[in-house]
């Protein structure tokens, strides 16, 4: 077979994903484009998909959109390219049979209709009306999508694949990818039985093979092909082909038309991994035997909703893999590892109803060097490489797959493959009762004082009072917070100085201070949000959030190449340890030999015990404070002086989100993102205008000379104390929807739910004129409640606790 020398952009794999892929870059311009699909297209995967198209149920925007534009897309397509997709707008229903769920559904889709999806809640009598097969006896309420329905995967590869062609982009089949070409850290092109191909960008879309195809170049691809299942019966009468998709996901299934019988899909609550040492590289169009055994009470559970189904004949029992991710977020973006590597892989079963609009934001990435969709939640470098282990992989994605159906109850979390990375002080805390929560891996205390699993609720926890209590001992004595999970790198060198001070919208030279800082993208738009600390004039301590670590460690390194500057990251050397409240400073003084007074945002080494400790006066909480650095061999050391001197209460990461929200800080990949720019987030006073030049500088300078926002991200708190607020929920201004809930949390000391919101003043400025101007309330699932908007922290806006 005779291949191309080059191409710009080399897609592997010829699915839903990487079709999609190809065809966005064509459709963008990116012509150069060659897709080498190993075997046949849709061979992997995608022939054997469902093919459910549901733009319901996600309180991501970015996922939302997502469906919505592939949705659109599928729709129009055929015009396009002559190749029908198989879409069939027949409607969708999401059955609630409980109350949790009912609550969930209700939050959802609030959210959903403020994006733009036209969900409606109905009774069982509506429910029975649209699907007269279904038991509805224990139905509380449906949700209805006219709009959403079903397509076929197959179809819709064929017809991305033809629109691809037409615009230039070249699609081999059986050229299968057995190697990555690198060269300094940069992807050069791609390996395969026929010859080199060189390429500026190599982007993976291979499916369940990517985790494998990423180990060959060295990219970590954390995902797992697992088990999954769907039925298929004999024709059944009244079973027709304008039948709405139904889910049922408290009986574990999906139904739709198929053949003039349904189709019983299954996420079960316990999944089984499948070829967790290495997926055959010839397992083309391929099924699994099914395991009615394991399966049968799931299949009893989903065919209890449909009683007909008891009885029908079976046409096929299906068995098949699908790859699955540790946290249900596809693996999404450039490679940290290898620059110009590009991953769209575990799906996680919304392959086909996500696939136009992952393909977009991709094409759209590598086409312009810059996402234009929040990717915080997605991004490939938020996950770890230990990750991909195999003992990991086995245990979580056991776990992973059956989350999919379960009711999505706040500060729920994962409980498989736990204990994987543990602080220093681990043991020590442990005394205390914390409930642990999993941190990018890490063991942490999310509150002390719990001795089981709490039960999942959607009203206030049981541990609400330990809660308050920490968080209070925060604002009115001290406490001391475990932060290790942080990441902390040590840049130095002749250049570290200007390194960051170019990657840097602030200052960070020349002050020997901690400066809070954003680092932006050419757009100027938020890439990092973190603090730079200046220890002499070539060495500089950047410490950055869990999530963010691997983003900020490759950006340091690509920036730092070819310059003297070298970086090192030293997250497991040191621990970190959180000293916070108005008597901080009394309680570090009384166990350090050195003088302990300094000025906010000072640093210096200081003594406890035997220990000597990087001392820097910064808070996240809103009060007097300070974060030491230990090394990590000396960190139980400190900390048992620190208790040993008494008074010190212990506060998890409840009381740090509810303390910080109080003051209006800021959390990259939660309330801000790479969308934001730092006039829009209110970070305004983080920039340095007046440096003469810093990545970004020109668009934020830009936005600062177009005037004042009419988009921001403001901070509110509901009135009402009983209302409790955790994500997504939609503000209104005089009953007009103007924004959402980005973060939420229970602010103890201000005495009620608090959070930021981002806002959207329709063409008007947004300012405090604006929003004291009309009548502000959020929805809470089917409760609505009256809340204040501040631009400024409604918690000591002077900061002068801070500054004490």
């Amino acid at each position: 077979m005779q291949l191309p020398q080059r191409a710009r952009v080399v897609v592997i794999g010829g699915g839903v994903i990487g079709t999609s892929v190809a065809y966005h870059l064509a459709k963008q311009g990116v012509t150069d484009v060659l897709l080498l699909e190993r075997d046949r297209l849709t061979a992997g995967t995608t022939w054997h998909a469902a093919g459910l198209m549901v733009t319901f149920g996600s309180l991501s925007e970015t996922s939302t959109r997502m469906r919505q534009y592939t949705r659109d897309l599928y729709a129009s397509l055929e015009a396009e390219t002559g190749l029908s997709t198989g879409l069939r707008q027949c409607g969708f229903i999401e059955l609630a049979a409980d109350p949790g769920r009912l609550e969930e559904y209700r939050r959802v889709a609030a959210f959903n209709r403020h994006v733009g999806v036209d969900v409606h809640e109905i009774s069982p009598k509506e429910v029975l009306d649209l699907f007269p097969l279904a038991r509805v006896d224990d139905v509380l309420a449906g949700f209805y999508v006219a709009e959403d329905g079903r397509a076929n995967p197959v179809d819709v590869t064929m017809s991305l694949a033809k629109g691809a062609r037409q615009r230039g982009a070249r699609i081999l089949e059986q050229v299968p990818v057995t190697g990555v070409l690198k060269h300094r850290g940069t992807v050069t092109g791609v390996r395969t039985p026929y010859g080199d191909v060189e390429a500026e960008v190599v982007v993976n879309c291979a499916g369940m093979w990517a985790r494998q195809l990423g180990e060959e170049a060295g990219v970590s691809v954390p995902l797992q092909a697992a088990e999954h299942y769907y039925l298929i019966t004999e024709p059944i009468d009244g079973v027709h082909a304008g039948l709405p998709v139904l889910e049922d996901p408290g009986a574990y299934g999906y139904f739709r038309e198929e053949g003039g019988g349904l189709m019983i899909g299954l996420f079960e609550g316990q999944a089984a991994p499948w070829s967790v040492e290495r997926v055959p590289d010839d397992f083309s169009f391929g099924t699994l035997p099914p395991d009615w055994d394991r399966m049968a009470p799931y299949l009893e559970a989903a065919m209890d909703r449909i009683p007909v189904t008891a009885t029908a004949g079976v046409r096929t029992f299906f068995c098949g893999p699908e790859s699955f991710t540790p946290d249900l977020a596809p693996i999404f973006g450039e490679s940290p590892e290898l620059r110009g590597y590009f991953v769209a892989a575990g799906l996680n079963s919304i392959g086909i109803l996500t696939g136009g609009g992952i393909g977009r934001a991709l094409a759209h990435w590598i086409a312009t060097g810059e996402p234009d969709v929040d990717v915080t939640g997605m991004h490939i470098d938020r996950l770890q490489p230990y990750q991909r282990n195999l003992r990991y992989r086995s245990e979580r994605t056991v776990e992973a797959l059956g989350m999919v159906y379960q009711t999505h109850y706040p500060n729920k979390a994962m409980r498989s493959a736990r204990g994987a990375r543990r602080s220093p002080l681990h043991d020590r805390l442990a005394r205390h009762d914390p409930y642990l929560r999993d941190v990018s891996g890490w063991e942490m205390p999310d509150v002390y004082g719990v001795t089981s699993d709490p039960e999942p609720s959607w009203a206030r926890p049981e541990w609400f009072p330990q809660w308050a209590a920490e968080h209070r001992a925060v604002r009115e004595d001290v406490a001391v917070m475990d932060m290790s999970f942080m990441a902390k790198f040590l840049v130095q060198g002749r250049d570290a100085g200007a390194v960051l001070e170019r990657l840097s919208a602030n200052r960070v030279t020349g002050s020997g201070l901690v400066t809070y800082t954003q680092w932006l993208n050419e757009r100027g738009t938020i890439e990092a949000d973190l603090t730079v600390t200046e220890l002499d004039e070539d060495r500089f301590w950047v410490v950055a959030s869990d999530t963010a670590h691997r983003h900020v460690l490759a950006r340091l390194r690509r920036h730092t190449e070819g310059h003297g500057a070298a970086v090192t990251d030293v997250t497991s050397g040191w621990a970190q340890l959180n000293l916070q409240g108005p008597r901080s400073r009394e309680l570090l003084q009384a166990v350090s030999d050195t003088d302990v007074t300094m000025p906010f945002r000072g640093a210096r080494e200081i003594e406890i015990g035997y220990a000597r400790v990087l001392c820097l006066r910064i808070t996240y909480v809103g009060e007097l404070g300070y974060e030491l650095y230990i090394p990590t061999e000396q960190a139980v050391h400190v900390y048992d002086r620190l208790v040993a001197a008494g008074g010190a209460g212990h506060a998890g990461l409840k009381a740090l989100a509810s303390l910080r929200l109080e003051k209006a800080y800021r959390d990259y990949g939660h309330d801000i993102d790479n969308t934001d720019d730092p006039l829009s987030a209110g970070l305004g006073f983080a920039v340095a205008f007046d440096k003469p030049s810093f990545i970004g500088r020109d668009a934020v300078l830009a936005l600062r000379d177009a005037g004042p926002p009419t988009r921001r991200l403001v901070q509110i708190l509901v009135t009402d104390p009983a209302a409790l607020l955790f994500h997504g929920e939609v503000v209104r201004r005089d009953g007009r929807d103007v924004g959402y809930v980005r973060a939420a949390s229970y602010g103890h000391t201000l005495g009620g739910a608090v959070g930021l919101a981002f806002l959207d003043a329709g063409g008007d400025v947004l300012d405090q004129a604006w929003l004291d101007g009309g009548a502000l309330t959020v929805v809470v699932a089917d409760r609505e409640y009256p809340i204040r908007a501040s631009l400024r922290p409604m918690y000591d806006p002077s900061s002068a606790r801070v500054r004490v």
